[in-house]
């Protein structure tokens, strides 16, 4: 009995020389936490490739579908009212595309993912942020996409490729602040499905109640005004400026003061709901 009891003494002692000889991983800085879970983002698209179908099915829906149906009687021609539309439906499209941030985020609360990451000895918000960044390559897709069929379709852009890839950036700089909010219902509400349905209910008449489709000169008053203030409708002016090479430096200062303000509210609530989520 002694003889068994020191073997396994001996055992255990081996076992801690052998782990103590080797040196520990340092700890993962904050920068390299997120962007590995950012990646981890992706890779679930790689098993999960329906996730990808807000960003490629719905944007040639959408500009196909207003282009041909609304186009000759808001405009007059389509190709015309293309030159509009595109950079609204390039906007509509990526502020649509950020409520699944907050879907995918009750999802893993759900199965109790986020409470393994919260237990692990990394920065806390890196789960988030990585997420956040991974649904921002998401946009840049349905950027691309939306870019891409509105060229074949006839739009041409005389602001050029710069004028259209400083267009694009405002749009993901706003959209990152934007998907805050999402993060935030998503903490709060208690099924994906809900968190879809608020954020819908949310984002409709914000979309639907700026100068996306129609030039809120042929509004009325009391409409207009609301219209002219929606951040929206300052994101959609910024990003056609940039297109048609008529670019307003106050209209894009005033969408990164937005921005900034989004995420300084939302960011730390999203943190604070994130830590004390049971």
């Amino acid at each position: 009995m002694e003889q068994n009891t020191q073997s396994k003494i001996g055992q255990q002692e081996q076992l801690r020389k052998v782990l103590l000889s080797q040196e520990r991983p340092p700890k993962a800085g904050a920068v390299s936490a997120s962007l590995t879970f950012g990646w981890r983002a992706l890779l679930k698209i790689k098993y999960v490739p329906e996730q990808l179908l807000d960003v490629t099915f719905f944007p040639v829906m959408f500009t196909l579908m207003f282009t041909y149906l609304f186009g000759g009687a808001l405009a007059g021609s389509t190709s015309k009212y293309l030159q509009f539309l595109l950079p609204g439906i390039l906007v509509q499209t990526v502020v649509f595309t950020t409520v699944y941030t907050g879907v995918a985020l009750n999802t893993d609360i759900s199965k109790g993912i986020f409470d393994r990451f919260r237990s692990m000895p990394i920065w806390s918000p890196s789960p988030l942020v990585g997420a956040l960044i991974a649904d921002t390559f998401r946009y840049g897709i349905a950027s691309v996409i939306v870019m891409i069929l509105g060229l074949i379709l006839g739009f041409r852009p005389n602001g050029g490729l710069s004028g259209v890839v400083l267009g694009i950036v405002l749009i993901l700089i706003f959209a990152f602040s934007l998907s805050w909010i999402f993060t935030v219902i998503g903490l709060i509400l208690r099924t994906p499905n809900s968190v879809m349905g608020v954020s819908m209910t949310l984002l409709f008449p914000v979309t639907f109640a700026s100068n996306i489709f129609v030039d809120p000169a042929t509004m009325p008053s009391w409409l207009r005004a609301v219209v002219d203030v929606n951040p929206v409708s300052v994101l959609t002016t910024a990003v056609r400026g940039f297109m048609q090479g008529t670019i307003d430096i106050g209209e894009v200062v005033w969408v990164l003061v937005a921005s900034a303000i989004l995420i300084a509210i939302f960011a730390p609530i999203t943190m604070y709901l994130y830590r004390h989520k049971r």
